[in-house]
């Protein structure tokens, strides 16, 4: 079987990612200091611009193999103010996207006489997408072209909108975003196509330490409104000071989907959930950032035992540590 042939009915069929996949997907990412790239709100939350960088490749050596890129940067405007911008490029097998995201973030600190950190953000973006679907392989068993087809590469242009609200408190922090707000359908599949395609998402975390060690559970939960899918992020790391370095971390992920997929094995009808389980690790110096992340995917279908790879690639311009007394690495 043609390997994009393959793509196409793992995900459909498994992953249920044809119809999630409007916009930016939502990986691991995030958690390389980069909770703007899914959560509006943060855009400008602190001081300074940051910028990330962020290349996933899955399953290396496989052809049309899945893959994204992301380019984002958001900055601090004045006080209460919060600029931000993402572009995007993602590819699975005959699908592909690129687009741009404009984010506006409105901060308000609750407290502004004291270095208690307890700020209230709310973000909107608006998000511009052109969807490709390549056709020029799309064959029957006998090698002859679908007549119900086009039979080339096609395209369009559509937009949608995500929201954001983010609560932070001491050492303690909550993000909420819906992300696909409006129903739009996609001109490159067919008119019969649900626009629904709005995610919501809701994280949370708390960090400790001792100034030398600092600790941050956190979980991110996301649930995809159309296909009734849900899934859940449980996270750990840990970050090291270092005098004269910056910080140095890792931590690990699990994700794991709450319902399944029946397949058949043997004689016996079985199911599967997602399953990833996902190491991080990375460094501050100064004022760049690097991050790796691999994740692997447990369960009896799956495409090859490879996983999935992650770089991330950051640079903090202007970032000043915050007056706060928290143990938040976020804002330092």
């Amino acid at each position: 079987m043609n390997l994009k042939k393959y793509f196409f009915l793992l995900f459909t069929v498994f992953s249920g990612y044809m119809y999630a996949q409007e916009g930016l997907p939502v990986y691991l990412d995030y958690l390389s200091d980069n909770y703007y790239l899914v959560h509006p709100s943060m855009a400008g939350a602190f001081s300074g611009t940051e910028v990330r960088l962020t290349a996933r490749q899955q399953w290396f050596g496989i052809e049309d193999a899945p893959s994204l890129q992301t380019l984002s940067v958001n900055t601090r405007l004045g006080e209460r103010s919060g600029l931000g911008a993402v572009i995007l490029n993602d590819k699975n097998g005959y699908h592909a996207q690129t687009g741009l995201k404009l984010t506006y973030a409105h901060h308000i600190s609750l407290d502004q006489r004291s270095r208690f950190l307890n700020q209230l953000s709310f973000g909107i973006s608006g998000v511009f997408l052109q969807g490709s679907l390549d056709e020029s392989e799309f064959f029957d068993y006998n090698g002859v072209p679908d007549p119900n087809i086009y039979g080339s590469d096609q395209t369009a242009s559509y937009m949608n909108i995500d929201l954001g609200v983010s609560y932070m408190v001491g050492d303690f922090y909550i993000h909420g975003a819906v992300m696909n707000l409006t129903k739009v359908r996609r001109g490159v599949y067919s008119d019969v196509e649900p626009g629904n395609r709005r995610r919501i998402l809701f994280s949370t975390g708390y960090t400790f330490g001792n100034g030398e060690w600092t600790f941050e559970p956190s979980t991110l939960f996301q649930y995809v409104q159309y296909t009734k899918e849900s899934t859940i992020d449980i996270n750990a790391k840990a970050y090291r000071s270092i005098d004269d370095f910056g910080n140095v971390w890792g931590g690990l992920s699990y994700r794991t989907s709450l319902d399944g997929a029946e397949y058949i094995l043997g004689q016996s009808v079985n199911e599967q959930k997602l399953q990833l389980l996902s190491p991080i690790v990375g460094f501050n110096y100064n004022n760049f950032l690097f991050a790796y992340t691999y994740s692997y995917q447990f369960g009896d279908i799956k495409f090859q035992n490879g996983g999935y790879h992650q770089i991330t690639l950051g640079f903090d311009i202007g970032k000043e540590e915050e007056p706060y007394h928290c143990n938040c690495p976020f804002a330092k």
